[in-house]
């Protein structure tokens, strides 16, 4: 309210000029001047008080407008860094992708579609979405660092690992799979194995069963067969029968794949056994063993289902 009834600047400055033009003017006059020289010094006084006061004004203006026009420079500069900072970073990782063998189209379809995400959707799409690309930034990092673990059955490694086997595949299966191979995973993992061994890929299955009884168990030939329809090469192996110099590892199940990533499988013992973990091994170390092993058990098992001496 007081500024809306504040005296404009421009009468400020008219009154300030006709007060030094008066004075100017009285004291000419009490000198004596002619009244010529009066008027010319007050009117020249008064011009020059106006003037300094517009150039006062136009300084303080002017300084005004550098300050601005620094502050803004100074913004400009912060936001052309941090967008600058931001390109650099974005060139830098789109580089490693380029140089990774990494399909470089299906990385920035993942960006590109994570970006479509709606910020005015329900909250929980944003949330699960950011938690599945968290998900997927552990297990590359998981990858780089030799191994990566799930807490409990995985239902995608598996299956994208067969697809992405140009190799081989062997692996065996104990008294863990016994149900597995009539769920829905059971079933897709068999039909990726089918079209494996269309690839050209050579698939192997060791089964392990506890007791020699067991080698020709209905169950077990049902399972062998099956799987030999498919064209996996198949054999069983009685563990009470193993080579005293194999039963020296702990026996669980594992496959490997292309010989260069070990999947393996960990179990808990209750009414009936419980997948606890799985686990992916990629140092070269660890899975030249599982290689080994897995090399050894075959060798000690049996095509016919009886056990070789």
């Amino acid at each position: 309210m007081e500024r809306e009834h504040a005296i404009p600047p421009f009468l400020w400055k008219a009154a300030i000029t006709l007060a030094v033009g008066g004075a100017a003017y009285l004291i000419t006059n009490a000198t004596g001047q002619p009244e010529i020289w009066r008027l010319t010094i007050s009117i020249f006084i008064g011009g020059s008080t106006l003037i300094i006061q517009y150039m006062a004004d136009f300084d303080r203006r002017l300084t005004s407008v550098e300050s601005s026009l620094e502050r803004h420079a100074r913004d400009m500069n912060a936001l052309v860094d941090r967008r600058y900072s931001k390109i650099s970073e974005a060139t830098k990782l789109f580089s490693l992708v380029e140089n990774s063998p990494l399909h470089t189209d299906s990385v920035v379809q993942l960006v590109s579609n994570a970006a479509k995400i709606k910020a005015e959707g329900p909250g929980i799409v944003a949330t699960f979405a950011q938690s599945e690309i968290s998900r997927v930034g552990m297990l590359m990092e998981d990858l780089d660092g030799g191994e990566a673990v799930y807490d409990g059955e995985d239902h995608d490694w598996l299956l994208a690992l067969t697809q992405s086997t140009t190799v081989s595949i062997d692996a065996t299966s104990t008294s863990v799979d016994v149900n597995f191979w009539t769920t829905e995973l059971g079933r897709r993992y068999l039909a990726a194995q089918r079209e494996a061994i269309k690839r050209g890929v050579r698939v192997r299955r060791l089964f392990i069963v506890d007791h020699p009884d067991l080698v020709d168990d209905e169950a077990v030939r049902e399972l062998r067969v099956s799987h030999a329809d498919l064209g996996v090469e198949v054999r069983v192996l009685s563990m009470s029968t193993l080579p005293q110099r194999l039963k020296l590892d702990t026996m669980f199940d594992f496959i490997i794949f292309d010989d260069a990533v070990s999947y393996e499988v960990s179990a808990e013992q209750a009414l009936e056994p419980v997948i606890a973990n799985t686990r992916l091994v990629l140092r070269d170390v660890r899975v030249a063993r599982r290689v080994q092993r897995f090399k050894d058990l075959w060798e000690a098992g049996s095509v016919t289902g009886r056990q070789l001496d």
